[in-house]
């Protein structure tokens, strides 16, 4: 039996909190022998109830952004003399006590810095660290992990591909109820959904103006003269080019933006869409996607290497720098019931591909690996 320490301080965080929350749940279900302690903000302990005895919660307090954080966080984590800790995203403390797991998710953070200054250079040479300190590496894609080889240097043989999957909860069966929270959203009306976080590499402002290409198409149309682009997800007010770009093509009426929703909203957002708009510049893998396909919506998503290795032939495939693409895409979708038939289908097949017991059992190979070593 060996102690593993997992952070699972961002478990309410968009996308990386999907991981953290499920992959422990699959452990719970899959692992009776090993101890675990998770390591939880103040607040967070109830995302975390109803797991094995062996899992235990400590709740620690400071933020991430305090700079003595890499000296308390390591000392704190030192207490529990574990066998092993994971990090399930690259955010590893200068003085992280070793032997530790890291999960990438990306290389946005390197690829797509806000700025170009000494913040970000301290930020890159943490980043490479970490990720160089690490006993294995996890990435969620061949892509990223092609990227962790280029960017960082860090040799195949310390990285390992283990997908990720969509939550269970959007593979559940319907419970009705979705009437009710759309009307407490006032939508009555058709819509394009994109949910993810806004940043400059999700490509929105293209989104946009491919959806006011098609709003021109569409102004007499007996189905779709109606249409209507929602936008979820969070820090918009961090990118004034989204909000620029509906200004610019004169879509304000057309475009709403909800911002961060509870799980079981999302849900209903992804089962009531028209479809799914996708068109990243870059992405780690593609969960987002595989949600939608897991609630049966038809997905359009972006030809870049790490979708097409999440979607495969499910998604109706555009190119993310050309605008007219992304709305030919969408037209085709919406317009063709056999296409939209196709993709739902095989949306749905695709979707189950992907499971996070079967997560769970290669990073617990992980974890063995590195406690017989």
């Amino acid at each position: 039996m060996f102690h593993i320490v997992i952070d699972v301080r961002r478990i309410r965080d968009f996308g990386i909190g999907t991981y953290i929350r499920n992959l422990v749940r699959a452990l719970s279900r899959l692992d009776s022998e090993n101890r675990y302690t998770l390591v939880a903000r103040p607040g967070e302990t109830a995302e975390l109830t109803g797991l094995g005895e062996n899992f235990n919660v400590a709740v620690y307090a400071r933020p991430e952004t305090d700079l003595v954080h890499h000296f308390t966080f390591p000392q704190f984590l030192r207490k529990f003399r574990a066998n092993l800790y994971h990090i399930p995203l690259n955010s590893v403390a200068w003085w992280m006590p070793r032997p530790y797991v890291v999960t990438i998710h990306d290389m946005s953070t390197l690829l797509f810095p806000p700025r170009r200054d000494f913040r970000h250079t301290l930020r890159e040479e943490r980043y490479r660290r970490g990720a160089l300190r690490a006993s294995r590496i996890i990435t969620v894609s061949q892509s990223t992990q092609r990227d962790i080889e280029t960017v960082l240097h860090v040799p195949r043989r310390r990285i390992r591909t283990i997908y990720s999957a969509p939550d269970p909860a959007f593979t559940a069966h319907p419970n009705g109820g979705d009437g009710p929270t759309l009307e407490r959203y006032s939508i009555t009306y058709p819509f394009i959904l994109y949910a993810g976080t806004i940043q400059p590499q999700k490509n929105v402002p293209r989104l946009i103006e491919a959806f006011a290409v098609l709003r021109a198409d569409f102004e007499q149309h007996p189905q779709y003269r109606d249409l209507h682009l929602i936008i979820i997800g969070d820090e918009i007010s961090k990118n004034p080019a989204v909000r620029r770009a509906v200004a610019q093509a004169r879509m304000e009426p057309y475009v709403r933006f909800l911002g961060f929703v509870p799980l079981e909203t999302l849900r209903v957002f992804y089962r009531a869409a028209a479809l799914f708009a996708f068109p990243s510049l870059y992405e780690g893998f593609g969960l987002a996607p595989l949600e939608a396909m897991a609630c049966g919506t038809p997905v359009v998503a972006s030809d870049i290497p790490p979708l097409v290795e999440a979607v495969g032939n499910a998604a109706e495939l555009v190119s993310p720098d050309n605008v007219f693409d992304i709305a030919r895409g969408i037209r085709t979708v919406l317009l063709d019931p056999a296409r939209r038939r196709i993709l739902t289908e095989s949306g749905e097949k695709q979707a189950q591909r992907f499971h996070w017991d079967r997560t769970a059992r290669e990073v617990l190979a992980i974890y063995q690996e590195i406690y017989r070593n």
